[in-house]
């Protein structure tokens, strides 16, 4: 697919950049984007020589400002009812992309990273940002609610129910220090060195056992909504066993070599 909205490019064996590509509109989602981002994400699923993404916005005005409202004034009242649930739904669900997606998903955010911008973050494994970054749920500032684009899947669990509620229903800006202190983020570094601090993590992680990584992730996508600890025991029991015969299996092939 020839992409119109996002760059994506091999910054080294195994690490693949995607950036969000419309910074004359703080790389608000509209329609081709989202269509875009549906089909990375999805070509992301059987993509074995990928196995970290990191996620950037382009541009010095933001990370991502969530749905282009422009476009969405225009063409909104035009739909149906089943339109607009069809086209919610399917915007929504590039969230679940990303969390299906195996590759371990690096974000370093500079500037708003706001309604689906938000949502792009918390979608994401590790999250690195400059101290201008800020988060908000602005769904609920544009008539809608504050729950919207899995925000009240994620957030709470990331940072717990009680903050995660107040940034739900207010609407306002959770600022690069607050979210550091919630432990929503990794580390907070100047905009100029966050390349270098994405790349850090993900030359760490490539290092590891690649497909460790992805059932690592798949894992902890599993646990989350695990119905006790004998769940998430077997989910780790599976993965382990899984590993340490594959790896045995290889150096069995080795000495026979």
């Amino acid at each position: 697919m020839d992409y119109k909205t996002i760059e994506v490019s091999v910054l080294e064996k195994g690490i693949m950049e995607l950036c969000l590509n419309r910074p004359e509109s703080y790389n608000a989602v509209n329609h081709l984007m989202m269509e875009e981002l549906e089909h990375f994400w999805r070509e992301r699923l059987y993509d074995l020589e990928t196995v970290i993404v990191i996620l950037k916005g382009n541009g010095d005005k933001g990370f991502c400002a969530g749905l282009d409202m422009k476009e969405s004034l225009e063409t909104a009242p035009k739909m149906t009812t089943e339109e607009f649930y069809r086209f919610q739904a399917r915007l929504a669900r590039i969230n679940l992309h990303m969390r299906r997606a195996p590759q371990p998903i690096i974000a370093a955010v500079h500037g708003a990273a706001a309604g689906q911008g938000f949502s792009f973050v918390l979608s994401s494994d590790i999250r690195v940002i400059s101290p201008d970054a800020k988060f908000s749920a602005a769904y609920i500032n544009i008539g809608l609610g504050g729950a919207d684009m899995a925000c009240s899947y994620l957030l709470p669990r990331m940072i717990g129910a009680g903050r995660a509620y107040e940034f739900m229903y207010t609407g306002k800006f959770m600022t690069a220090e607050e979210a550091y202190h919630l432990g929503l983020v990794s580390k907070i570094v100047e905009r100029d060195k966050l390349h270098d601090a994405a790349m850090e993590y993900a030359r760490i992680m490539m290092t590891k056992n690649h497909m460790g990584l992805r059932l690592t992730k798949e894992a902890i996508n599993m646990n989350i909504d695990a119905g006790g600890m004998e769940q998430a025991l077997n989910m780790e029991d599976r993965n382990q066993t899984l590993l340490a015969m594959g790896a045995a299996l290889k150096m069995s092939k080795i000495k026979n070599n």
